[in-house]
């Protein structure tokens, strides 16, 4: 992901775990900046920091299942920001040809030496001041569902796939 940004401005949101901790580090190696904060710790901090350099003119990134999931569901942060900001949300996802898959509670994928990394993007989502928040969050995670089988079809696998 980090090359696909390369010479624009972005911020993701990053949690303020320790491992939250060395994402920050390692985005910021490739010039992506971070806003700490998540669903379970400083959220609402994190949300204004980002809101605040999305009125400086960076792109804002967000993994919508927040830190901790429960795995694809759609954490109110992204939704709100969009609506905050009038962004349209891109669903993004990333597959690799070979991989494997951490035991995590998200299921984590590491590309294997030698991998090709798959990057699909769905339809622009966006979410008007005032949309139903539930409903806006069902349909970013059928648009997500929707770019990770185009991923994952580009990576020769399918949804399940534990390694190849």
């Amino acid at each position: 992901m980090p090359y696909v940004y390369r010479g624009r401005r972005i911020s993701v949101l990053v949690s303020r775990s320790r491992d939250g901790e060395l994402i920050a580090r390692t985005v910021a190696h490739f010039g992506i900046d971070s806003a700490r904060g998540s669903s379970s710790r400083g959220g609402a901090a994190g949300l204004r920091e980002l809101l605040r350099k999305a009125r400086e003119g960076y792109d804002l990134a967000f993994t919508p299942d927040g830190p901790r999931g429960p795995a694809g569901i759609v954490q109110p942060g992204v939704i709100a920001a969009a609506a905050a900001t009038g962004f349209p949300i891109v669903p993004v996802a990333l597959a690799a040809s070979r991989c494997r898959r951490l035991r995590s509670w998200d299921r984590f994928v590491v590309p294997l030496p030698g991998a090709r990394v798959h990057y699909a993007c769905g339809e622009l989502f966006p979410v008007a001041r005032g949309m139903d928040p539930a409903a806006a969050a069902a349909e970013l995670a059928r648009r997500l569902d929707g770019a990770e089988a185009e991923a994952l079809r580009y990576a020769g696998q399918t949804a399940g796939e534990e390694e190849t």
